[in-house]
Formats: structure tokens, C-alpha cells, sequence
């Protein structure tokens, strides 16, 4: 969304036709898996607190169903597009195929920006994006969750308007949803801790020591703190983190060398995940171009914020000592950037596997919603590890018994999986 010339779905495209290549897919599977199955676009009224009426527009994309009621997150944000929406359903299809849970793909939108809109603003957006959707989604058929500049207040909103509607409880229908009301302990942690398991593993199979490593992390929203968290614990040294600075409409890269301390760092930063450039440069970080988190000096690479920021434009900044990309954001990565990176031996955690852990952790919280019975923090994590392991074991196994770079490993997977799932229900 930050460059007006993508278009992220034709690059989701692109990935789903050479893996469907590979696999010599039918024409008819090709067509059913390369395109949403449904889309839904709609206006939104508000009455603002001026008491002028404003118009938001909204989507919600359902990619692929075949293998479980459809899986994602709602986005605000000011530069959404039909098309982000598009990508973003389609990998969250392959996603939830490729950690093996029962559930397809989908997501949604609103174009908006809540640094510039009151609580009571935001939450006439969100009961009224449920409103115009509130028949298309379910706990049995479609079930949002957070996003970008989403969190547990907008979806409980939500809820609360969708159980209106219905005149009924229905907790499992929306996840990410606050503790207390429905929401699954370990949520909060669970996409940054999900990319830092899948980190572990790697560093495993190329017999490094993650004491011995360093990363450098762009963005620094929920994904980028929990897995700066985690990463830290297993002796890990972050260098620098990136994040975007709303009053100058630009992004910083926030730098200590001898590694960042993430309490200090949370202190001076808002909700949005934006830090406060002058307090930051007081306590001693070099403040650098936003872009500048891709030339460190690291063996780990984390790009947690937007897709299309690793491109053929910069890839060759980064440094020849890297050894993984983790990509704990959805498509941050392009196709021309992927070769690059290929030859380079580098080791890429591709999307699909490296941030399934939210999903994962929202499928747990529906389960435990439609039980009615909720797990402790260890049990939820715990098995949070277990799938997210699982889910790289596979997909490591595949791409060194085929050598496959890791991404097409993945896609292999989960799009062997969606398909079979469609000709089993006769769709193909």
C-alpha cells in the first residue's frame, strides 16, 4: 500500500501460477484457486462528531472455503485497496493450509485512518461494517479478526453489533477479542512469538546459535514487539527497529548497536506502534531513513509492517551476512526480490509459514469459544509452538528432499492441500 504502482494481488497471482505450473493444475482448479470465490463492497455512513455525515468504504474478500469456514483480519488504513484485500485473502487461504488448521481464507477492510478519528467514530465504522455484512459472516462461515491499526476494542464492538442483529451469543464468530469477553490468552503475543518459533528452527537446521546472531526488524507494531520479545529470550540482539512517524508522514529506522532495549523503546511509543523520534534520539539511538533497517550489518532479517518492502529496487542493500528472512508481515517480499534472495542462498521463512501464528492462535480462541472452555497462557502457547514446528518441519522437509526454496515449498503444500479439498467436495 505504500507504493500507488502495486497491485499485490497480481503479485499473489503470480505466486499461486508457478507453484499451479508445478503441480500441472487443471484448468479449472486454476481458475476456481486464482480468484476470490466471493466479494463484498460496501459504503459505510457515519456521523461524525462534527455532526457532518462522512462515507467509508469497506470490503471483505472470501477467497477459498473449501477446507473450513473463512479466516482473517479487518485492516483500517488510509491507502487500502480492493486488491490488498484480494492478496491478503488469497494468502491467508494458503496460510491456513500450510500449518495444517481447518479454516479458509479471507479478509477485510475499511479505508480509513483512526490517528484522525474519535473511539466514538471508529466504533460507528466498525458496527457498521458488520452491519452491511453481517450476513456473510459467522462462526460457521466467515470469522474476522485484527488487523493493521485494528485490536480488541473494534472487534468486540463488532460482536456486540453482530449478536444484536442475530439476538443470540455468538463469541465464536469474531476472535482477537478481549480477554474476558471470548478472547484467547496468548492472542496478544501469538503472531511475533509464531515467527521467532519458526526462527528457532531454522537456526537449528543451520547450526547457529541464536546467542551468536543479531536481527534487524522493521516495524514496530504488535508483530514486531512480541517477536523482539521472544527473540531477545533466546539471547538474540535486535539492532534496530523501523516505524512510522504520523506527523511527517514518513518512516524512521531507530538504531543502538549494541542492541535495543524494548521496555525503553515501549515507553516512548503510541498505539499505533509510532515512536517518538526526539525522546528516542535522547536516550541514544541513531535516527535513520526508514529504509535503512534492510542495510544492517545482521544475520536475521524480520520485515513486520507492509507487503512490496523487500523489492528488485533494494534487495541488494542487504548485507552479505544475513543469513534468514522471517517474514512476520503478509507479502513483504516480491517475486523479483525472491530470486535475488534464492541465489543468495539466504534462507527465507516465507510469509505463509513465518506469521501463521496469529491465525493459528485465533483458530485456538474460535475452538475455545464454541466450547465455551478456555485454556491457560502455557496450554495456549504450547500448542501454538507445537503447530507452528510442525507446520516448518513439513515444509523445511519438502524443500530440502525437492530443493525447492522454502516459499515454493510452502505454496506446494497448501495449495496441494486446497486443491484436493475442492475435488473432494466435487467443486473441480
Amino acid at each position: 500500500m505504500s507504493d500507488s504502482s502495486f497491485n499485490a494481488f497480481e503479485m499473489a497471482q503470480a505466486q499461486f501460477d508457478r507453484i499451479a505450473d508445478l503441480l500441472e493444475l487443471d484448468s479449472g482448479t486454476r481458475d476456481l484457486l486464482r480468484n476470490p470465490m466471493r466479494e463484498y463492497h460496501f459504503n459505510i455512513p457515519v456521523r461524525m462528531d462534527d455532526n457532518t455525515v462522512k462515507v467509508f468504504q469497506g470490503f471483505r474478500v472470501q477467497h477459498n472455503d473449501a477446507r473450513g469456514p473463512g479466516k482473517g483480519g479487518i485492516r483500517f488504513h488510509p491507502m487500502e485497496t480492493i486488491n490488498t484485500v484480494r492478496a491478503l485473502s488469497m494468502w491467508m487461504t494458503w496460510k491456513c493450509a500450510t500449518v495444517d488448521i481447518p479454516l479458509g481464507g479471507s479478509k477485510g477492510g475499511v479505508i480509513c485512518d483512526p490517528h484522525n478519528l474519535s473511539q466514538r467514530e471508529q466504533e460507528l465504522i466498525c458496527r457498521g461494517w458488520v452491519r452491511q455484512i453481517a450476513r456473510d459472516i459467522g462462526p460457521l462461515r466467515d470469522i474476522p479478526a485484527p488487523d493493521i491499526m485494528t485490536n480488541a476494542q473494534h472487534m468486540l464492538w463488532m460482536l456486540d453489533e453482530y449478536e444484536t442483529i442475530h439476538g443470540a451469543k455468538f463469541p465464536g464468530t469474531i476472535t482477537g477479542k478481549p480477554l474476558g469477553m471470548g478472547g484467547s490468552l496468548g492472542r496478544t503475543e501469538a503472531t511475533g512469538f509464531g515467527v521467532v518459533y519458526t526462527i528457532r528452527e531454522a537456526l537449528k537446521v543451520l547450526g547457529i546459535d541464536p546467542g551468536t546472531t543479531s536481527a534487524a526488524v522493521q516495524g514496530f507494531g504488535n508483530v514486531a514487539q512480541y517477536a523482539i520479545k521472544l527473540y531477545q529470550q533466546l539471547g538474540g540482539k535486535v539492532v534496530c527497529v523501523s516505524s512510522w512517524d504520523q506527523a511527517e508522514q514518513t518512516s524512521f529506522t531507530f538504531r543502538k548497536l549494541d542492541g535495543i532495549n524494548l521496555d525503553e523503546l515501549l515507553g516512548i511509543t503510541n498505539r499505533f506502534g509510532g515512536i517518538n523520534k526526539t525522546k528516542a534520539a535522547e536516550l541514544g539511538y541513531d535516527v535513520l531513513n526508514g529504509d535503512e533497517w534492510i542495510d544492517q550489518d545482521v544475520e536475521i532479517l524480520i520485515p513486520a509492517a507492509l507487503e512490496n518492502q523487500i523489492t528488485g529496487d533494494n534487495v541488494n542493500r542487504i548485507a552479505n551476512q544475513v543469513k534468514i528472512i522471517a517474514e512476520g508481515a503478509n507479502g513483504p517480499t516480491t517475486p523479483e526480490a525472491d530470486e535475488v534472495i534464492n541465489e543468495r542462498g539466504i534462507y527465507m521463512i516465507p510469509d505463509t509459514l513465518a506469521n501463521a501464528g496469529g491465525v493459528t492462535c485465533s483458530y485456538f480462541e474460535q475452538v475455545q469459544c464454541n466450547m465455551n472452555y478456555y485454556w491457560s497462557k502455557e496450554e495456549a502457547l504450547t500448542k501454538l509452538d507445537q503447530q507452528m514446528t510442525s507446520g516448518f518441519t513439513s515444509v523445511n522437509d519438502l524443500s530440502r528432499k525437492k530443493k525447492l526454496p522454502m516459499r515454493d515449498a510452502a505454496y506446494v503444500i497448501a495449495v496441494n492441500r486446497v486443491a484436493n479439498a475442492c475435488r473432494d467436495r466435487g467443486w473441480v
